[in-house]
C-alpha cells in the first residue's frame, strides 16, 4: 500500500466524490433539482442536463469512459457482458475486472501520486488497485458472493463493511443495496478518508427497469436518493472537509419505457448461420443485445455471412413490426473495433428493444402480456436521453449552467481536481466551470 500524500490536504485541495446516480437523465431532472441536497449543490456549484453518453449506453461501458477519459472502442468495454453466444444472460459473466480495461484509470492516476482511493461497488474494478475496494461482482454458476467479493476486493475493507452495515441488505434487493453503499461511504470518508471515493448508486436503474419511466416508485427512488446526498454532504461535514470537498453526481445513460422486445436471432436461424441446438451449436453471425439495440457480430472474415446477415437484417428494418431504426456500419460507429467480431450496429426506434433469446414469437408484446419495462443500450442520441451532471467544491463556479458535455469529459475534470496529469484523453474541461485562480 502507497504511503497517503499529505500535499494534497496541507495545499487545501480536498478529497473528490465522484457518485454515479445510475440512470439519472434529464427527463428526471426537474424533479430532482428542486430536493433539498440536489438545489444546495446546484446552487454552490456548476451543472449540465445535456450530458452525452457513449455507444453502448450501458453501464459498464460507462462508467469505464468516466474514469478513463475515452471512448469505449479505445478501453475495451463495450458491453456489460463479453460476448457469450446462447448463454442465458442470468449465467454469463460481465466485465468485472480492471484487466479488462486498455488503458490507465483515474483510480490508477491517483493510486500513482500517492493519494488514498476508495471504490463502493464502481464497475469494472474487480482485482483494481484501488485502497478500500469494495467491487461490484456478481455470483454466477454456482459461485459463492462472499467469496468473490473477498477475492476481488480490499477483503479486510469488505469484511468490514459487512460486519457493520450487512444487516441493512437484501442481498441486490432496493432501497436496501443503495443504503447499505451509503453507509458504506460515509463510513469510508469519516474513518479513511479518502482523496477519491467513487459510489455506484442504482436504485433508480433497478427501479425504471422494472417499472417504466415514470410513476409512484420512480419518485420514491428519486426522493431517497437525495437524502443519500445528504448523508454523504453531512459525513464531509462530520470530517471537517465540506469546505474543500469537491462533489461530483452523474448519470450514466437515460431509459426508455419499451412495449415491444425483437428476436434478430431468429431471423439468423432461418438463414442458416447460426444452430442453438445442443448437438450442434454454432454461430457465424450473432445478434448481442444492449437491451435497446444490438451489435451484429460476424466471425473473423465470413464474407458470406455478413453479406446475408446484412440481408436478412435490412428486410427486416423495412417491416415496421421489427422496430429497427438503422443499421450503422464500422465507419458510422467507433464502438466498432476493426480487430473485433462486433461489425454493425442495430438501432432500434423508441418503444422496441432487442431480447438475445431464440424462440417463438419473433416480436414480444410486452403491452399484450400487461408487462412494465424500460431499458437503455440504445445510441446515445436518443431524444430526451441525454444525462445530468452537477459538481460542486472550492475550484467550480457557483450557479453555473454548462451547455452541453460528453462523458469522455469527466476524467479530465476530475483530475484537475485532484492536481492529476492523465494523458491520451478525448474529453475536454467545459468551459468556465473552474473559478479564475487569483
Amino acid at each position: 500500500m502507497k504511503s497517503r500524500n499529505t500535499r494534497n490536504r496541507s495545499e487545501g485541495v480536498g478529497p473528490l466524490i465522484l457518485l454515479s446516480y445510475d440512470a439519472f437523465s434529464q427527463d428526471h431532472w426537474e424533479e430532482a433539482a428542486v430536493l433539498p441536497n440536489m438545489a444546495r449543490l446546484i446552487r454552490e456549484g456548476a451543472h449540465c442536463t445535456n450530458l452525452r453518453s457513449v455507444y453502448p449506453t450501458l453501464t459498464y461501458a460507462v462508467h469505464t469512459t468516466m474514469v478513463t477519459g475515452v471512448s469505449p472502442g479505445k478501453h475495451g468495454i463495450v458491453h456489460n457482458n463479453p460476448l457469450q453466444p446462447f448463454v442465458p444472460e442470468a449465467l454469463q459473466d460481465w466485465y468485472w475486472y480492471r484487466d479488462a480495461i486498455r488503458v490507465p484509470t483515474l483510480y490508477d492516476a491517483a493510486q500513482d501520486a500517492g493519494l488514498i482511493t476508495a471504490g463502493i461497488l464502481w464497475p469494472v474494478t474487480g482485482k483494481a488497485s484501488i485502497i478500500y475496494n469494495l467491487p461490484e461482482v456478481k455470483a454466477v454458476r454456482g459461485e459463492n458472493q462472499i467469496l468473490k467479493v473477498l477475492r476481488n476486493g480490499s477483503p479486510f475493507f469488505c469484511l468490514d463493511m459487512a460486519w457493520r452495515f450487512g444487516r441493512v441488505r437484501n442481498g441486490h434487493g432496493q432501497p436496501e443495496l443503495d443504503d447499505f453503499s451509503t453507509l458504506c461511504a460515509v463510513d469510508t470518508i469519516c474513518r479513511k478518508r479518502p482523496d477519491l471515493l467513487l459510489l455506484h448508486l442504482i436504485e433508480l436503474d433497478d427501479a425504471k427497469h422494472a417499472h417504466g419511466i415514470a410513476g409512484p416508485q420512480i419518485r420514491q427512488a428519486i426522493l431517497r436518493m437525495d437524502r443519500r446526498i445528504g448523508q454523504i454532504l453531512d459525513a464531509l461535514e462530520q470530517a471537517g472537509l465540506r469546505d474543500t470537498a469537491t462533489v461530483m453526481i452523474l448519470g450514466d445513460h437515460g431509459q426508455l419505457d419499451i412495449h415491444k422486445k425483437v428476436r434478430l436471432n431468429n431471423l439468423l436461424v432461418r438463414a442458416g448461420l447460426l444452430d442453438p441446438t445442443k448437438e450442434q451449436r454454432f454461430w457465424r453471425a450473432y445478434c448481442q443485445s444492449t437491451k435497446g439495440s444490438a451489435y451484429l457480430h460476424v466471425q473473423p472474415g465470413d464474407a458470406e455471412a455478413e453479406k446475408t446477415a446484412l440481408e436478412v437484417l435490412s428486410q427486416a428494418a423495412e417491416e415496421p413490426s421489427f422496430g429497427i431504426e438503422k443499421i450503422y456500419g464500422p465507419d458510422e460507429v467507433d464502438v466498432l473495433a476493426e480487430e473485433g467480431t462486433a461489425r454493425y450496429w442495430i438501432e432500434c426506434i423508441k418503444g422496441y428493444g432487442v431480447s438475445e433469446s431464440i424462440g417463438s414469437p419473433d416480436v414480444i408484446d410486452l403491452d399484450a402480456r400487461g408487462e412494465t419495462y424500460a431499458a437503455h443500450g440504445y445510441g446515445p442520441d436518443k431524444e430526451g436521453y441525454r444525462c445530468c451532471f452537477l459538481m460542486a467544491g472550492p475550484s467550480i463556479r457557483r450557479a453555473y449552467e454548462i451547455s452541453s458535455m460528453e462523458m469522455t469529459d469527466i476524467a479530465p475534470i476530475a483530475a484537475n481536481v485532484l492536481g492529476l496529469k492523465m494523458s491520451g484523453l478525448e474529453g475536454r474541461i467545459p468551459e468556465g466551470i473552474f473559478r479564475e485562480r487569483g
